[in-house]
């Protein structure tokens, strides 16, 4: 547990509140990226708490949803929390992905809150999941609207992100779906390579040998022309050492090859 503290800049919380939970999701998002490259890297995801914790804390690598949000889940625990893993279908172009798309948490205090460290560009704190009215945040303004048989469904600044199915789940339940994300021409995982980060003026991301930096509003983007700045990019920017360049996968190749 003090090993994963260290990794996101956070002291134990002297009790398991509202406002130390604030402070641990912010912390986590700042300092643990979202990132897929394992999927263009060849390296298989596992979903077990103790290979997550070596991978996002020993290797100090990030990774997607069920992998920093399984592991946030598993620090929150140890330090006191009740927490209920939740599988979510996301919202995209072709409309409401299958169930255990996404995994998001549930921590329950004398409320309880949606907590997400895993969906990329979402909200910096915590949201309270019993208030139906808009709630601001850093990251947008959100909204948790009730839908039939006590699912919930979550927008950002008024389009819908994710939709919640109440049950709760292991993080076993998101095996079979980690995988197709790894592996399927479908996945846009498997399409893209992505690394990504919040920073106090906005945020950083780099999208294959795209650097993205967004500052105070202003979207500004460079490419890389080596590996060796890539590498660097990685480094300097996440905190990522790599030996080498992750390249899209060959799921990516077939799913393009597809579509032409």
């Amino acid at each position: 547990m003090s090993a994963y503290l260290a990794r996101i800049g956070a002291e134990r919380p002297a009790q398991a509140d509202a406002e130390a939970l604030r402070e641990l999701q912010t912390r986590h998002l700042r300092a643990v990226p979202f990132e897929n490259l394992s999927v263009h890297l060849g390296e298989p995801i596992v979903l077990d708490e103790l290979a997550l914790f070596e991978k996002l804390v020993e290797r100090r690598r990030g990774g997607f949803c069920y992998e920093l949000n399984g592991a946030f889940a598993a620090l929150l625990t140890a330090l006191g929390y009740q927490v209920t893993l939740l599988a979510a279908r996301t919202f995209g172009r072709e409309g409401m992905g299958p169930l255990f798309d996404h995994l998001t948490l549930r921590v329950d205090l004398s409320e309880p809150w949606l907590v997400d460290v895993g969906f990329g560009k979402f909200s910096e704190q915590p949201l309270r999941l019993d208030l139906r009215e808009e709630q601001r945040d850093p990251g947008g303004v959100f909204q948790i609207i009730a839908r039939e048989h006590g699912d919930l469904e979550v927008s950002q600044d008024g389009e819908p992100q994710y939709h919640i199915e109440p049950r709760p789940r292991t993080l076993h339940d998101f095996e079979p779906t980690c995988w197709w994300h790894q592996t399927s021409p479908k996945s846009h995982f498997t399409q893209s390579l992505v690394c990504s980060l919040p920073t106090d003026t906005g945020r950083v991301t780099l999208s294959g040998r795209t650097l993205i930096e967004t500052v105070g509003g202003e979207r500004l983007e460079r490419s890389l022309a080596s590996d060796a700045e890539t590498l660097a990019a990685y480094r300097n920017g996440f905190g990522i050492v790599l030996e080498r360049v992750p390249e899209l996968s060959a799921a990516a190749v077939s799913g393009r090859a597809t579509t032409t």
